[in-house]
């Protein structure tokens, strides 16, 4: 029985000292991007120029909010890529797809283009089961600003 308690002993300290699994996370795209139209109607060009975020949101971890003013950067739950190049990608795909008759792109191109600036304040999930999308865009379309915020509280589960 004795010889048993050191083997014992050894596989508990083992277990307490290996490492939480790390989960990796992915933003999905809502939609595939529509082709664009090779025929010789005019098309509207938007280039996603940037998006911002937050920089308690441009860490590695998931962050979630766990009351009014507390918020906890996941050690274990990760984005597989910085979230800003994620949100960047997943709006080109999704705005693709949403607006027919346009080409959308993040990289510029040509002149005429209308350019969209996205700052993202709040991407985290909440102590009451709800997802929060914070933040603002800018429009420059033909040298006229346009600048609205949104706000998105969407319940989980």
């Amino acid at each position: 029985m004795m010889k048993w308690i050191p083997v014992a002993l050894a596989l508990l300290l083992s277990a307490c000292s290996s490492s939480p699994q790390k989960t990796y996370y992915q933003l999905p795209a809502l939609g595939a991007p529509a082709a664009a139209s090779s025929s010789g109607a005019s098309t509207r060009q938007l280039w996603l120029e940037h998006v911002s975020v937050a920089d308690y949101l441009a860490q590695n971890g998931v962050v979630y909010q766990t009351n009014d003013v507390q918020y906890v950067i996941a050690q274990n739950n990760l984005w597989a890529s910085p979230l800003d190049q994620q949100l960047q990608q997943t709006l080109v795909t999704n705005l693709s797809s949403a607006l027919p008759g346009w080409v959308v792109s993040s990289q510029p191109m040509s002149s005429d283009q209308d350019v969209l600036n996205v700052t993202i304040s709040g991407f985290h999930g909440r102590f009451d089961g709800k997802a929060i999308i914070r933040g603002e865009w800018v429009l420059n379309r033909q040298g006229r600003l346009i600048k609205r915020p949104f706000s998105l509280e969407l319940k989980t589960g």
